[in-house]
């Protein structure tokens, strides 16, 4: 998230992260742990949005897990959002899927995708069953982290430079529709 917050910089877009109650702890313990249950999260990134400013515009977005919690608040929050490597279903598990809250999505919502992400690729989101709001960008060959294949000729900065400017397109989209 970090390479991808300089990017998002880059673009004219100003991130702010935050870092759920049990990745504090971790680093605070500097021993892994696992995640908090879902409402617990839920809540943290309630507040975490609910102490920035208004008078800005916002999207919530967030990685992996992040973005998973950050699309369920979409439309509490009435605000568009960006999930990047979003976990379609656990690894392994792709009948667990995570989708049924993107089914009835009515805020905007952008999922940029590495094509070979192991919590949902490309072949497999084709199938889902999504809501309108919601826009798949697929980064070629890449994986949960972005990353493809040294042989795709292609690099992770690369596609983390293009997930920035999805981002921006997406943000600048909004921002004319309103």
């Amino acid at each position: 998230m970090q390479a991808l917050a300089e990017q998002l910089q880059a673009q004219h877009i100003e991130p702010v992260l935050f870092d759920f109650p049990y990745m504090v702890k971790a680093k605070a313990l500097n021993k892994k742990r696992p995640p908090d249950r879902l409402p617990v999260l839920l809540q943290a990134m309630t507040e975490q949005v609910e102490s920035l400013p208004t008078d800005l515009p916002l999207y919530l977005a967030g990685k992996s897990m992040g973005g998973r919690v950050a699309t369920m608040l979409l439309d509490t929050l009435k605000l568009p959002g960006i999930a990047y490597g979003y976990p379609f279903h656990p690894i392994g598990k792709p009948e667990r899927l995570r989708v049924e809250h993107l089914q009835q999505l009515e805020q905007p919502l952008l999922i940029v995708q590495g094509e070979r992400d192991t919590f949902g690729n490309q072949q497999e989101v084709a199938g889902y069953s999504l809501s309108r709001s919601v826009e798949l960008a697929w980064l070629a060959d890449g994986d949960h982290s972005f990353k493809p294949r040294k042989a795709s000729g292609l690099n992770q900065q690369q596609h983390i430079q293009q997930a920035a400017l999805l981002s921006a397109r997406f943000i600048q989209e909004q921002l004319c529709s309103d």
